[in-house]
């Protein structure tokens, strides 16, 4: 899964500006319909050269549960899985840790005279511009997430915390990914103070998404943290003790905090991409069931920042 765009800066928006039209030369009435007969054949002969699938292979992070790892105990395994056996296909995996350059060294690695070692990314944000995005499967947002029973219970939504007495407040370690929405937060609410920053890409291979919760907040060297709601999800149900309690955030003005999770091909594989909506729709009961499973918040629209 690549997280959401906006971890690393502004959200990617599609589409280029144009520039004035230019005039339309005059041309013949058979012009367009030649142009059509062309485009008919062309498209038949690239689809009589693309070569059989003879199985799913799929781009992956080796070791970024809850969304993949080299045993297939991930969310996008599961699902890759469900498409397979839907496709009638076996399932590979070509791995590259998700960190700097993973398009390019995935879904975009060629080398002469060889063929592509995967073929979809299984996880990607709607308006992710490095691949061709599909319809999304599925809506989540980031989350509070902190122990039970360490003087938090009473908080249920986001304004719940800033509605803490404010000696409190003060004295919250509040862990969050650097230059996350969720250090965008923290700046719009004066709780910069509060925050304890963890680095967004690691070099470490070893290292884990969970571990902020798993390690540091279980092990109360913060009281609270704000994650990407799969991450909340999945860790919170691992962690046995304390209970840990996600709470999903809502968008707002300025901060946005959910996103809606599609797929990614390759550009200019038209078919491709039609075949892996048709699986989206056709496998959205499976798919849910997965996302439930583990621990996944999904939300909908109305997470989204309300227009003022």
């Amino acid at each position: 899964m690549i997280p959401p765009r906006s971890a690393f800066g502004a959200p990617p928006r599609g589409g280029t500006a144009s520039g004035p039209a230019e005039p339309v030369p005059r041309r013949s009435l058979a012009t367009p319909l030649l142009f059509a007969v062309l485009l008919v054949c062309a498209g038949s002969a690239m689809a009589d050269d693309a070569p059989q699938r003879r199985a799913l292979r799929v781009c992956q992070d080796p070791n970024n549960l809850p969304f993949s790892n080299t045993k297939g105990e991930g969310i996008e395994n599961r699902i890759a899985e469900v498409f397979g056996k839907a496709m009638g296909l076996p399932v590979s995996y070509y791995s590259f840790p998700q960190r700097m350059n993973f398009v390019r060294n995935t879904i975009r690695y060629k080398l002469p005279g060889e063929d592509y070692p995967c073929d979809i990314i299984m996880g990607v944000p709607v308006g992710f511009d490095q691949v061709s995005v599909t319809k999304p499967y599925y809506r989540s947002t980031y989350a509070l997430v902190y122990p039970q029973g360490r003087g938090l219970d009473q908080v249920r939504a986001a304004d719940d915390l800033l509605k803490l007495d404010p000696a409190r407040l003060k004295r919250l370690r509040i862990g969050v990914y650097d230059r996350s929405p969720a250090s965008e937060w923290l700046a719009r609410h004066n709780l910069v103070d509060n925050g304890v920053p963890y680095a967004m890409l690691n070099a470490d291979p070893a290292q884990y998404p969970g571990e902020i919760l798993e390690k540091d907040l279980a092990g109360g060297q913060i009281d609270v943290a704000i994650v990407w709601g799969p991450i909340a999800g999945y860790f919170a149900k691992r962690v046995a003790s304390p209970q840990l309690v996600v709470v999903p955030m809502r968008s707002e003005p300025g901060v946005k905090l959910d996103y809606e999770m599609a797929m990614g091909v390759r550009y200019g594989e038209r078919e491709w991409k039609q075949q892996v909506e048709s699986l989206i729709e056709s496998q959205r009961p499976a798919i849910a069931a997965i996302l439930q499973e583990y621990g996944v918040p999904v939300v909908d629209e109305s997470f989204a920042a309300r227009k003022p």
